[in-house]
């Protein structure tokens, strides 16, 4: 199991450096819909069970975001291309980093 979430760490790590900030917002905005969601159910009566239950609402519904943790990490993965696509064809600028390393600086070299 640890490993796994590792390998999923990893992936998220390598999406961020491809997608930057389009990933980071992708990922936030899931969580916050998480958890959101998670305190709108625990208002509407849904009751957790564990130790999440005698703690408060937001408390609760944090609990509960942090469990699906993995999940929301292979959502980000797999939304991530997408939004970026849109984002591209709506703004005109491409968000992707070039592959491979820099180009090397141009140098004057003299020969006599």
């Amino acid at each position: 199991m640890r490993k796994k979430l590792s390998d999923l760490i990893v992936k998220f790590r390598d999406l961020v450096v491809e997608y930057g900030v389009i990933a980071i917002v992708v990922h936030y905005v899931i969580f916050a819909l998480v958890i959101v969601g998670f305190w709108a159910a625990i208002r509407a009566g849904w009751r957790p069970t564990g130790a999440a239950e005698s703690v408060g609402t937001w408390t609760a519904a944090y609990v509960a975001t942090k469990v699906t943790q993995p999940l929301r990490i292979i959502a980000t993965i797999a939304v991530t291309p997408f939004i970026a696509r849109i984002y591209e064809r709506v703004t005109g600028r491409a968000i992707t980093a070039p592959v491979g390393p820099p180009p090397p600086p141009a140098t004057e070299e003299t020969h006599s």
